[in-house]
């Protein structure tokens, strides 16, 4: 293996961010067979065998509307989260759009070499996205005949001011819906609409 090379795969094997201001990194580090995690002091060493689940998903949060989640579930260990934005400042994160995709990456591809059985999700939980999807069409419905009342009554005002509404509310709405679709996915290929920067 090359030094670029070799260099490439560690930078892809180490992941750190920091889940809140004043609380402590969470590091992450593939090995050849286990994903070792640091918390502060709490420290642990997963074998990749005795991961049972894997979820990617999108989560935007009100200080970082471009957030993204991997949790992992494993025999014997707390549910691991791995997100893709780290706190900066009190009114700043940062995105590691670039450092998460690749150790993301590289753990799916770690995972799909070490064998075992391993669910691979992607999205939302279903009982949660499938009414969130009936919620998102009956207000883009209830806010389309706002507009065309408002149209019909000659408020242009009150039009302009709901077609903007409506169009923030598919913009970021859509977004969301359109990048949480719950379903499986092979850890050979992990859905790039769950990596930033994809």
């Amino acid at each position: 293996m090359s030094g670029d090379a070799a260099q490439a795969e560690e930078s892809s094997a180490t992941y750190s961010f920091r889940p809140s201001l004043l609380g402590a990194a969470r590091v992450f580090r593939l090995t050849d067979d286990a994903l070792e995690w640091a918390f502060g002091a709490k420290t642990g060493h997963i074998p990749f065998n005795t991961i049972r689940r894997v979820r990617m998903s999108y989560r935007p949060a009100s200080m970082q509307s471009q957030r993204y989640l991997t949790e992992i579930w494993a025999e014997g260990a707390p549910k691991l989260e791995i997100v893709s934005t780290s706190w900066k400042s009190m009114v700043e994160q940062e995105r590691f759009d670039r450092p998460y995709s690749a150790f993301v990456t590289e753990l799916n591809r770690r995972l799909a070499n070490a064998g075992g059985t391993i669910q691979f999700d992607r999205g939302s939980n279903p009982l949660l996205y499938w009414p969130g999807v009936a919620v998102f069409a009956a207000v883009g419905v209830a806010l389309v005949l706002m507009l065309g009342r408002a149209i019909l009554d000659g408020a242009w005002g009150s039009g302009l001011i709901v077609a903007g509404f409506f169009a923030l509310f598919l913009w970021q709405s859509g977004n969301f819906f359109r990048r949480n679709r719950p379903g499986t996915y092979g850890p050979d290929a992990p859905p790039a609409v769950l990596l930033p920067g994809s």
